[in-house]
């Protein structure tokens, strides 16, 4: 996927908005999964480990899918890709609806819904914006797009549970899958509107750039910006998709990204899930637990903002180093206090501030130390390791509570796990990579200027 030769400056270009719309509405909807577990639980007679199994295969889908996706946006286009992923999506909701067996539910909800969320999220929305704004811009327009997000956790989670109060969780789920659907246009408008005279995707607009001088303007060591600047030698050779692969998985930077991001999709997919249940077993009513993912949502909103603008003027690592420990402060927090509204929303907003703030870091390390020529697939595969991790965070979570009836070994868990990924995130050299991934892209700027 390379970045356009008339790439929009600002942060709050149409592209940004319209990524910030489509993460907004996947992410939204895909945060109700804790509220549709206790009905669906209730009328079945599933048991919750069998839900959190299903829900682990969702997450490995979702993280296979995202290769899937990223695969077919550098080769065919980032619109088309995220439109065949929301209609595979909006079809798994409709078929976890209709799903009346533990075979349909795994279909619908375990394989479609997983394969249609890693084409509408971050692995392929945030290389469509990297490519569609300046190197300046890049890290605010990822933060942007990023609370995008977050601000659909807040307003479609309490929105689903409003649903599920009026009508019933069949109607809601549809009502959600139509939302979903709604994503099509959107990112075919979203592909669209790259200016007359921009790179095309693919093979055919890669090419040798001649060299020159850097960049004007310096920005701070570590930052985005600063490492887009610096440039490899134009001589190298444009790699293949494989190649680049092949180059990436012998960077040690590389396997310290996945490792750390593995942890955030444990925490993540372990909260979204059984956060609202642990609410149920300590005397809460499940409006606090819809809220209290609501309350996340809300504080990552700030947090991505925050995080993007930090982004763009220190250390990416060392900044994604200091959310995952702080992610174990707010557990230990959780655990230390009672149970209580007071400690619940204490919890949710300091969760919420550190909550998708890795993904606009994560994802802007991948392209600024690997480049945006295949930063789509690269991108895909990091998130692969997210959503493994996600997987074994709910699978263990599942296991767990039918073992000892309480979630204490997974919170304990969650906190080692955090200053482990911390420590992850501070061995990652971030400076850009001479191998074979960069050369196109680096030299955009002057080739740009030089007609």
């Amino acid at each position: 996927m390379l970045p356009d030769r008339g790439a929009q400056p600002g942060a709050l270009s149409r592209v940004v908005l319209l990524g910030a719309l489509i993460l907004m509405l996947s992410m939204g909807v895909r945060a109700t999964a804790g509220i549709f577990m206790t009905p669906m639980l209730q009328e079945h007679g599933w048991s919750r480990e069998f839900f959190s199994n299903v829900f682990a295969l969702q997450n490995l889908a979702w993280g296979a899918g995202a290769i899937l996706m990223g695969m077919l946006a550098d080769r065919f286009g980032g619109g088309r890709a995220i439109a065949l992923s929301a209609m595979l999506y909006a079809a798994g909701l409709i078929g976890t609806r209709f799903a009346s067996t533990t075979p349909e539910l795994v279909v619908s909800f375990g394989l479609l819904v997983g394969v249609g969320q890693g084409g509408t999220t971050a692995a392929l929305v945030m290389p469509m914006i990297s490519r569609a704004v300046s190197p300046m811009a890049r890290s605010v327009s990822l933060g942007v797009a990023n609370a995008g997000g977050s601000l659909g956790q807040f307003l479609v989670v309490p929105a689903g549970q409003l649903l599920i109060d009026v009508f019933d969780w069949h109607a809601a789920l549809l009502i959600l899958s139509a939302s979903i659907a709604s994503i099509v246009p959107l990112a075919l408008l979203m592909a669209g509107l790259r200016r007359p005279g921009a790179a095309k995707t693919g093979a055919a607009s890669a090419g040798a750039a001649p060299a020159g001088a850097a960049p004007a303007g310096a920005a701070p060591a570590g930052s985005a910006a600063s490492s887009l600047q610096s440039a490899p030698a134009a001589s190298e050779a444009v790699p293949s998709l494989w190649g680049a692969i092949c180059d990436a998985f012998r960077q040690r930077s590389f396997a310290l990204l996945a490792g750390s991001y593995f942890v955030c999709g444990f925490q993540l997919a372990f909260i979204t899930l059984h956060l609202p249940a642990y609410l149920l077993d300590n005397g809460m009513s499940a409006r606090h637990g819809a809220m209290a993912i609501a309350t996340i949502g809300l504080f990552n909103v700030i947090g991505s903002f925050l995080v993007g603008w930090l982004g763009s003027r220190y250390s990416n690592k060392m900044l994604l180093g200091w959310i995952y420990a702080l992610r174990a402060v707010f557990v230990v927090q959780l655990l230390l206090m009672p149970v209580s509204p007071f400690s619940l929303y204490l919890f949710s907003a300091g969760t919420g501030l550190l909550w998708l703030s890795t993904v606009p870091l994560t994802m802007g390390l991948v392209g600024q130390i690997f480049g945006l020529r295949f930063a789509a697939t690269l991108g895909g595969f990091v998130f692969l390791s997210h959503q493994i991790g996600s997987a074994t965070g709910v699978w263990l979570s599942g296991r767990s509570f039918a073992a000892s009836g309480s979630y204490d070994t997974m919170w304990f868990a969650s906190i080692a796990l955090a200053l482990m990924a911390a420590a992850l995130a501070w061995m990652i050299d971030e400076r850009p990579d001479r191998g074979r991934t960069r050369p196109v892209e680096a030299f955009e700027p002057q080739r740009a200027a030089s007609g």
